[in-house]
């Protein structure tokens, strides 16, 4: 039970920014609000690669309504 509570928390205190790799910076692209200092982790998942598997792996665990698909498919196709 301690890991469903875990990863409940993880999901709740997570979110998605879109960053671009400038000179050796990652920018982000959406407005963000963190304190100035504050420690962050990052997990860097690159588009193309979201959009491949995002392709390749529709439907494989059943169907999904068209809406959903469609929003993680604009996700990962902004840049």
């Amino acid at each position: 039970m301690a890991c469903v509570a875990y990863l409940a928390w993880v999901v709740l205190l997570s979110r998605v920014i879109r960053v671009r790799y400038e000179k050796g910076v990652l920018k982000p692209l959406d407005k963000v609000e963190f304190k100035e200092g504050e420690e962050l982790l990052v997990k860097v998942v690159e588009a193309e690669e979201r959009r491949r598997v995002l392709r390749r792996y529709r439907g494989v665990l059943g169907s999904v309504p068209k809406e959903l698909l469609d929003r993680f498919m604009l996700e990962a196709e902004e840049q």
